[in-house]
């Protein structure tokens, strides 16, 4: 995405996402579908994703003024906000309405509409590079930039333990744990105050300027240590949905901050190969989070794993 012009390599991925999609739906309508065509399509799909990201979240400072680049940002949580809350109902009911083969359709199609509005996204032309270099010393060249910005870097390295908690402790147990609890019922209804009180803040960002935005950013995203918490030694549903409702405008400023403080300060020539790198460190861990916090709460108890889990994810967030 640093190579190539970004709306381009966006286009592309959508393309390619809406055939492996429009392959996966074919396949479930026909019956021919089994686990492991279906494990290649979504291997192919989760590819193109990780090309199209950095793609998509550099694109902005080239769109807007830098004056405009956080109500710009809030417009696209915006958007992202309110199909996350719609999307489920949609789905289910091409579900139910047209049966599961039908909705990835439905998905697919969407992939492709997304592909061709981008083709009226003009950008403008970037100065051409002074010689030609191989994708290999760009990537040097990415890895060099990341290492010696210390505030991307430092961030990146705690995210990677903070979604390996998020993702073990509050994705893989904690299901289990509110079905013991609060229900599944009002497991749903957390996850919904969580999503509604990041909507709320996307609102509130669209006219409070962030002047700190990695400072309040990290106290923001401090707070989905709580709900962890409470879920460990308090899970009581009124006190919870309080609490994730808050989690989740503090994600929502930890989320502007920080593409404030890329977009803003990483030069555009690097700025889709730092966001490459920050998902790379960010991510790698999710997988260790997911498989180790089923046998470390059979081990200790649900109690302590996520007391602990989220007294340490406030730590690593304040440190």
């Amino acid at each position: 995405a640093d190579r190539f012009p970004r709306n381009v390599v966006i286009q592309v991925s959508n393309i390619a996402s809406a055939v492996a999609q429009g392959l996966i739906a074919a396949l479930v309508i026909t019956d021919l579908a089994n686990l492991g065509l279906l494990i290649g399509l979504s291997a192919v799909h989760g590819v193109v994703s990780a090309i199209s990201f950095p793609a998509m979240a550099s694109i902005m400072p080239s769109l807007v003024p830098r004056a405009e680049l956080q109500r710009a940002n809030a417009l696209m949580s915006l958007a992202r906000s309110a199909l996350v809350i719609l999307g489920p109902t949609v789905s289910a009911l091409l579900v139910v309405g047209v049966g599961p083969g039908w909705a990835l359709a439905v998905d697919a199609s969407t992939w492709l509409l997304s592909a061709v509005l981008l083709g009226f996204v003009v950008l403008p032309q970037r100065a051409p590079k002074e010689q030609e270099t191989s994708t290999l010393t760009e990537l040097r060249e990415g890895w060099t930039y990341f290492r010696r910005t210390t505030w991307l870097w430092v961030v990146v390295l705690g995210f990677g333990a903070l979604n390996a908690i998020h993702m073990g402790a509050w994705f893989t147990i904690g299901p289990a744990r509110a079905k013991e609890t609060i229900g599944e019922q009002g497991w749903g209804l957390v996850l919904s105050a969580e999503a509604v009180g990041l909507l709320v803040m996307t609102l509130v960002m669209l006219r409070v300027p962030l002047q700190r935005p990695l400072l309040f950013g990290m106290f923001g995203i401090s707070l989905l240590g709580v709900p962890i918490l409470l879920l460990g030694a308090q899970p009581h549903l009124a006190i919870l949905m309080v609490a994730t409702f808050v989690a989740g405008a503090g994600t929502e400023v930890f989320a502007m901050g920080w593409n404030l403080a890329m977009q803003e300060h990483v030069p555009d020539e690097m700025l889709s190969r730092a966001y490459s790198y920050d998902a790379l460190g960010s991510f790698v861990a999710i997988p260790i989070g997911q498989i180790a916090f089923g046998p470390l709460a059979a081990a200790y108890g649900f109690t302590d794993v996520l007391v602990v889990s989220g007294v340490a994810y406030v730590v690593i967030c304040l440190l």
